[in-house]
């Protein structure tokens, strides 16, 4: 698809999210939140149709979604990893085992790889503490992990997407 098609259909598909609001300010974070859920990340356009919609600037816009960690400004991966790092799992060597994820996928937290199966993102809590570290793959929780489990999970992934035995995201 080329850029104009691209931003076409950006524009098409947030119009109605649009539609939904005032022009008050205090509806820009409602706003950006429901464009990303329908989009699944914040591309610059997206930030240039919220702009126009409040005659502001896109760095305005920009500036908002940069200031808060909830928005992603980059497709996320086909495989979302979440590394928990609430207290239990801190305490259980969560930042060792964000680390090791970091080493596997090759990617730092807030990156998606280059082929754009997995990304990867710390979280605060995901309720498991008992199972302490936890990362969670695909919503599926794993618990106890260690840095020498972390290629087992991986390829299982992969070879599930080999076989078509995991359903693709839309």
């Amino acid at each position: 698809m080329n850029l104009e098609m691209e931003e076409k259909s950006i524009k098409q598909q947030i119009a109605p999210i649009l539609k939904k609001y005032k022009r008050e300010r205090k509806n820009m974070i409602p706003i950006l939140q429901d464009v990303q859920d329908k989009l699944q990340y914040l591309p610059m356009e997206a930030m240039v149709e919220v702009a126009g919609f409040y005659d502001i600037t896109p760095s305005a816009v920009y500036g908002v979604v940069t200031f808060y960690n909830q928005f992603r400004m980059i497709p996320p991966g086909k495989h979302p990893v979440k590394v928990c790092l609430g207290t239990a799992c801190h305490m259980k060597s969560g930042e060792l085992i964000s680390e090791a994820w970091e080493r596997e996928l090759g990617i730092k937290v807030g990156e998606v790889t280059e082929d754009r199966q997995f990304d990867l993102e710390r979280v605060a809590c995901v309720g498991c503490c008992a199972m302490a570290p936890v990362a969670v793959v695909d919503e599926a929780v794993h618990g106890q992990v260690t840095p020498t489990r972390i290629r087992g999970i991986v390829d299982a992934i992969k070879r599930e997407d080999k076989h078509g035995l995991s359903q693709d995201k839309e």
